[in-house]
């Protein structure tokens, strides 16, 4: 079954809701808000109209099986990193939809200016970590016991990051 990349837009939020609700919850640790919840997915639309998200979307068969979207504050003193955030269902995983959105990602974030993209993930995600380090990601940071699930339980973050300003500076250079 083939996947098709796009922008992710205010309308697919009623899909967006739908798409979290099959997600396991471990999933959703490192995002620090619940994707499941409409007021949450109404303010990421809030934030793409501010300039402060991009997202997109893959679809199949008109449902959403994965998301990526793009953080950046481009008036904070980070405004040349942008956070990378992920989601795949977990039928999809593995068959090249989480590469196709963070590649995607990666083009936005190139064409942002950015120069370091940041990544946030439970360390025990093994697939999604080494998607991220096949793509330039290396570990930078583990913050232990820094998310905590519903039932208390508390996970270590890892961070990880990408420097694509020397890769884009290398590409104009060569």
């Amino acid at each position: 079954m083939s996947h098709r990349i796009r922008r992710f837009t205010a309308a697919d939020q009623p899909a967006m809701i739908a798409f979290a609700q099959q997600l396991p919850e471990h999933d959703l640790l490192f995002l620090g808000r619940d994707l499941r919840h409409p007021r949450v997915v109404a303010a990421w639309v809030d934030a793409m109209d501010e300039g402060y998200i991009d997202g997109l979307v893959a679809e199949e068969s008109g449902q959403l099986v994965g998301t990526a979207a793009l953080v950046c504050d481009p008036l904070g003193w980070s405004g040349h990193v942008g956070e990378v955030r992920l989601l795949v269902t977990p039928p999809r995983r593995g068959v090249g939809v989480g590469r196709d959105l963070l590649e995607g990602i990666y083009v936005i974030a190139q064409e942002r200016g950015l120069t370091k993209l940041i990544a946030n993930l439970t360390p025990d995600q093994i697939g999604s970590v080494m998607l991220f380090e096949s793509l330039g990601f290396r570990a930078e940071a583990l913050l232990r016991d820094h998310v905590r699930d519903r039932e208390g339980v508390y996970h270590d973050l890892a961070i990880m990051s990408a420097d694509i300003g020397r890769e884009t500076a290398a590409a104009a250079g060569a």
